[in-house]
């Protein structure tokens, strides 16, 4: 693993925890959106993230098969999607949204956005980010000592 390797890892990390926090409080932001451009309530989205294999894993004969062909290089995000689970139902017939006829007359449907899920997830992506930032530390402290080392 050559020098700047560990900054580019952490690097993609911090990217990519980046744009979850975005997701997460663009999720927060719409918890009570009932009517969307696309229609209906909105929806909460989720980031998929995807390991990133930029060189290729080539295997030299010489080296066994059970061992591995090293460390990950980062992590990208694969694709933003939306939450699936079902809209919650509030009672309120005085609502505009509020549904007009049938079984579920007077109910509202209100966006899948669950603050407790949102508000955990936001803290696992902090925690997340401060690692990387942790990390771009003490490998910056690491690289100064070895230099410090070499003048001596």
């Amino acid at each position: 693993m050559g020098m700047f390797d560990s900054f580019n890892i952490s690097a993609t990390g911090l990217s990519a925890q980046t744009l979850r926090r975005s997701v997460i409080a663009s999720n927060i932001a719409n918890a009570t959106t009932t009517r969307t451009p696309e229609g209906g309530p909105y929806q909460r989205k989720r980031i998929i993230f995807e390991p990133v294999n930029i060189r290729p894993n080539y295997k030299s004969p010489l080296v066994p098969g059970r061992i591995e062909s090293g460390p990950g290089e980062g992590v990208r995000v694969l694709k933003i999607e939306e939450d699936k689970a079902p809209f919650r139902l509030v009672y309120d017939p005085n609502h505009p949204d509020a549904i007009q006829i049938g079984p579920k007359k007077g109910y509202v449907e209100m966006p899948n956005v669950q603050i407790v899920t949102e508000m955990t997830d936001m803290i696992e992506a902090t925690r997340a980010y401060e690692a990387n930032v942790n990390m771009v530390n003490n490998a910056k402290a690491m690289f100064n000592k070895a230099l410090e080392i070499g003048r001596v």
